[in-house]
């Protein structure tokens, strides 16, 4: 191995398969989960698809997509933000699957998802002794990871329902969803600039608040006007969420996370 490549492969060792954490990143995960509740809607509703269809479509999709981000070996910008559209409109998809088609409520498909991803919290956290993002430096640190992702997609869309809708859930409609959810995020910037809370924990706390951030946006986006909506087209909604996205990539800063490492003996 020349010392090039040698100095390559230390460098990438040194760092993470997922984007450090600047202002560009959370501007791109809130039009990705935005993003996530468009186009899960046209495929399950525009396209009269179904819950159902709609998640096996989207699943298979994430198993490719993400497939290919384990495989990597270093960071890719566009392939880690299709894995994360994935797992939206997968979340979105299942989600209504549970509280609608399940029939058991947006209490019961919320609570079921908290459980299971305190669950994968809790497990990866006893597995490997933390759940920081600069220690993904393990096939196992990763897949937990990604399987948090999953969860917290999911449950964020199933309390954005909860909190907007106006005959089941708590009656707030979709700009005052996105107004409560908006003030949880400014709570925990608030908490990260003063005070010493762990930033790992304020990290998850966010990326779920994302989540039902972007839902209600985007079902503010393309619910009926009746409803509380804009009545937007939900293939031109889609299509200007991913320009937008693609647009941000190229021309924000992507830089990889740098990893801890922590010695064994």
């Amino acid at each position: 191995m020349s010392p090039a490549a040698s100095v390559r492969d230390c460098h990438h060792a040194d760092l993470a398969k997922v984007p450090a954490l600047t202002l560009g990143f959370w501007i791109i995960k809130i039009l990705a989960t935005t993003l996530g509740e468009t186009a899960g809607d046209t495929v399950t509703m525009s396209m009269n698809l179904g819950y159902l269809a709609g998640t096996g479509i989207f699943a298979a999709l994430l198993a490719l997509a993400l497939t290919a981000q384990i495989r990597a070996n270093r960071f890719h910008p566009f392939l880690f933000w299709t894995v994360i559209v994935a797992t939206t409109t997968v979340g979105t998809t299942l989600a209504d699957l549970c509280d609608r088609s399940l029939g058991i409520g947006y209490l019961g498909g919320s609570t079921l998802l908290f459980a299971l991803l305190t669950v994968t919290l809790f497990a990866w956290h006893r597995s490997l002794g933390s759940v920081s993002i600069k220690r993904l430096d393990t096939r196992t640190a990763e897949i937990f990871y990604w399987i948090t992702i999953l969860f917290s997609q999911t449950l964020g869309t199933a309390l954005g329902d909860w909190v907007a809708d106006p005959e089941t859930g708590w009656g707030f409609g979709y700009g005052g969803g996105a107004a409560l959810f908006g003030a949880g995020l400014l709570v925990v910037v608030g908490l990260y600039f003063w005070t010493r809370t762990s930033r790992t924990a304020l990290f998850w706390a966010a990326f779920i608040l994302t989540r039902p951030l972007g839902a209600t946006v985007g079902d503010y986006l393309d619910k009926p006007v009746a409803d509380g909506g804009l009545a937007l087209s939900r293939y031109a909604a889609s299509g200007a969420l991913v320009v937008c996205m693609l647009m941000l990539v190229v021309l924000l800063p992507q830089r990889a996370e740098r990893l801890e490492h922590v010695a064994h003996d």
